[in-house]
Parts: structure tokens; sequence; C-alpha cells
């Protein structure tokens, strides 16, 4: 049983890796940039520091790599964590710095957070997560805390869009901002499990528990 951290420049990657290690009981963790690593792990992870179009760009840098991604998640059913720009990566398009493209496995764009004067931009910090619906992964996360830095943000159309469909959980920032998108067989995270102490270590433990 191996979990996959794909490094594909975008930091951040050796806390990922120590907070996976100490929840993988005893499977193995791999820091890879190799696409036929990917092609065989058991539990994929995108983590996400940085600019979306610049993520993008190195995502797609590597010969084979995404067409590895599409092939292991979509159709062969591993399951896929997208943290943080990882997780915006899924949605199809990042306006960020110009407008890029991402994954498009979800119809999202994301944009910049649009806040109140009084509020920050980049959300930085703890926030109290909101649950939408239920999901293996955020099993026992409803109304915990975990830490956030962003400015931008997926988003949505149609009134429902934070009630049905693809959004599992949210935050109140001003207004609803989504925290974790979830379809079929990969799941993401605006915030940072690796920092978000003992309620991202449970989320870590339930994602490689996961089986879609």
């Amino acid at each position: 049983m191996s979990i996959a951290i794909i490094d594909y420049g975008s930091g951040n990657l050796r806390s990922a890796e120590k907070s996976f290690a100490r929840m993988a009981k005893g499977r193995e963790v791999v820091l890879t940039n190799q696409p036929d690593v990917v092609a065989k792990a058991d539990h994929i992870v995108l983590p996400g520091v940085g600019a979306f179009g610049d993520c993008a760009t190195g995502l797609r840098a590597i010969d084979g790599m995404v067409d590895a991604l599409t092939e292991r998640v979509l159709h062969q059913a591993r399951p896929f964590l997208g943290i943080c720009v990882g997780m915006q990566l899924l949605c199809a398009k990042g306006h960020e710095r110009g407008i890029h493209d991402g994954l498009g496995w979800l119809e999202a764009e994301v944009h910049p957070l649009e806040v109140a004067p009084a509020l920050k931009v980049p959300h930085m910090g703890w926030n109290n997560l909101q649950v939408v619906g239920q999901h293996k992964v955020l099993d026992g996360l409803d109304g915990k805390d975990v830490y956030f830095v962003h400015g931008f943000a997926a988003q949505f159309s149609g009134d429902d869009a934070l009630t049905e469909g693809p959004i599992a959980a949210h935050v109140d920032y001003g207004g609803p901002v989504v925290a974790a998108v979830a379809r079929d067989t990969f799941f993401g995270t605006q915030f940072h499990p690796e920092k978000s102490q003992q309620a991202g270590l449970q989320l870590i433990e339930n994602f490689l528990e996961w089986r879609p």
C-alpha cells in the first residue's frame, strides 16, 4: 500500500509528508515527480502553495503526470486529495495573474476573495468548518477549527451551490467560502490539514481509510 505525494515544485511538501507519515500506519509515503509511481499508488495527494497559474504550469511540465492522475483517479477509482491550490486545480479555470486552465474535474472557477474592508486578504488563520451533508473524509470534523492561507477561492454558480453538488464544507469569512469539495473518487480542501493540528490529522486518517 502506497501514498504518493506529488512533487511538482509547489513547496510545502515536507510538512505534508510528515503528517501523512504519522497517520500512514505502516503504509509507504513517497514524494514523487514520477507518473509511473503515481499510476501505481493507492492514495494520491496533490499539495499546492503559490499562484494557480504557476502550479498548473508546474504540474503540466511533468510529462505524463496529468494523464497518470486522470487514469488512476477518474478511471481506476483510487482516492485523491488536493490541498489548497491542489484543490483549486480541480476547477476548470483560475483567475490569478491572468486566466489559466485547471484540470477541469469540477465545473467551477477560482476567483479572488471578495470580503468587507474590515477583513484581510489573504484569509489567514483558523476558521470554523461547516460540513455540508456527509462524507467519510470529514467524519468528526463539523465545527472544528482548521487553518487557512489563501487569497483566492473556488466559486460555483447557482443558488444552491453551497448546499448541493460538490461542495462538502464551507467557512464564514464575511460570507460563505468554499472549504472542501468532493466528487466520486476525489476530495479537496482549501485549508491545510498538515497545519491544522488534531483536526488535520483526523482528516488525513479519514482520507487514508476512505474507499470510494
